[in-house]
C-alpha cells in the first residue's frame, strides 16, 4: 500500500506483440498481483490481455482504460472496464492512473504512453521496449529491467519513492 491506498501500476505494450512479449507480460501481471498491486492497462489484447491474465491467475485486480464506448471490447481478464470514447487519447489516462509504468515491448502507442509518462515525471520501467537515447538534461529516463521480477521490483520502488517525494513537497 502506498499512503494507505492500494498501489496501482500501469502496464503498457502492444496489441499484437510477439509470443515472448506475451510471456513476459503475463509474468509481470502475476508478480504485481503477488505483491498486492492493482494492474491498469489499455484493456484490450496483446500485452494488455497477458498482463491481466497473469494478475488474475494470482488473484489480482485489473482495470482497463478502454478507447471506445463498449465494455464488451475489454479483454476477458478486466475487472473494472472504464470506457473513455477517446481512442488513443486514453493513453494519457492509462499512464496517469499508475504510480509507475512498466512498458513491455510495444509499438507507437506504447511509445506515446512512454512520452506522456516521462513528460509528467511518472517513472517508466522498460522490459524489452523502446530504447530511447539518454540525455543528461532530463532527470527522468526509462529504467531498463532484465526480467519481469526486476521490472516489478523497480516499478514498486519507483512508485513508493514518487509517493514519498509528493508527501515531502506537500508537508
Amino acid at each position: 500500500m502506498a499512503n494507505g491506498r492500494t498501489l496501482i501500476i500501469a502496464v503498457i505494450g502492444g496489441g499484437a506483440p510477439p509470443h515472448w512479449a506475451i510471456k513476459l507480460a503475463e509474468q509481470v501481471g502475476g508478480e504485481l498481483a503477488r505483491r498486492g498491486a492493482i494492474v491498469v492497462c489499455g484493456g484490450l489484447h496483446g500485452v494488455m490481455e497477458a498482463v491481466c491474465r497473469g494478475a488474475k491467475a494470482e488473484g489480482g485486480t485489473t482495470i482497463g482504460i478502454l478507447p471506445g464506448n463498449e465494455p464488451v471490447t475489454a479483454n476477458d481478464y478486466i475487472d473494472i472496464p472504464i470506457m473513455t470514447g477517446m481512442g488513443y487519447a486514453r493513453n494519457v489516462i492509462v499512464v496517469k492512473t499508475g504510480r509507475a509504468v512498466i512498458a513491455v515491448d510495444g509499438a507507437y502507442g506504447t511509445l506515446s504512453e512512454i512520452g506522456h509518462a516521462l513528460g509528467d515525471d511518472i517513472p517508466v520501467i522498460g522490459l524489452k521496449t523502446w530504447d530511447l537515447p539518454q540525455r543528461d538534461d532530463l532527470l527522468l529516463q526509462v529504467t531498463h529491467a532484465d526480467s519481469p521480477t526486476d521490472a516489478v521490483d523497480k516499478a514498486i520502488e519507483a512508485a513508493y519513492k514518487r509517493d514519498a517525494q509528493a508527501h515531502t513537497q506537500q508537508g
